[in-house]
């Protein structure tokens, strides 16, 4: 089932989410909505709380960057990431042209360290300690800032953040085009 996809400006894109276990009830099919969600939105990645839960829950599907060059090995790049926990990030910062499905048509260049090392569970409550490079670190370190109630526009250079000021507001109150259903916090009905 596709579900909304939550804009800027909800308080739940704010909130530092919640850990759950493997009872967290419907999580399989939650899990799989999000998938068709995120596809649907043409994503790379989807966080619980862009649908609107507070839960320590992302997917990522970088497989779309697997036709650039070099980046063959993100060919299969699919998973579930619970529970999630940064434990190390490393090397020298880089910037890179980030979006977020729950800011349509924003954009802007975020510096990130391009290694991670990151403990998760999988969609089978199995734990996994995991290291990850260049776009995939970069496209798991966007969903994991979700988890902790953070978006990517506050880690752009002030200038920009003030510029996107009126646009973000817009977005808050549905003044903008996402071709992909979306729920707004300040839409006026």
């Amino acid at each position: 089932m596709i579900l909304p996809i939550v804009a800027y400006g909800d308080p739940v894109l704010k909130k530092k989410a919640e850990n759950i276990n493997a009872d967290y009830k419907d999580l399989q099919t939650l899990i799989k909505n999000m998938f068709e969600t995120m596809y649907e939105a043409s994503g790379v990645g989807l966080a619980a709380p862009q649908i609107g839960k507070a839960i320590r829950l992302f997917v990522v599907d970088a497989s779309p960057f697997a036709e650039d060059e070099g980046q063959e090995h993100l060919e299969n790049f699919k998973k579930v990431f619970i529970n999630a926990k940064i434990i190390e990030e490393s090397g020298e910062e880089w910037a890179f042209n980030e979006g977020c499905l729950s800011i349509p048509g924003v954009r802007g260049d975020v510096v990130r360290k391009p290694n991670i090392k990151i403990q998760y569970w999988d969609e089978n409550f199995k734990e996994h300690t995991d290291d990850y490079d260049g776009v995939a670190a970069r496209i798991i370190q966007h969903e994991y800032d979700h988890i902790e109630g953070i978006l990517f526009v506050e880690k752009l250079n002030p200038l920009k953040k003030k510029l996107l000021k009126s646009r973000l507001n817009d977005i808050s109150n549905g003044q903008c085009k996402a071709d992909y259903k979306m729920k707004f916090p300040n839409k006026i009905k």
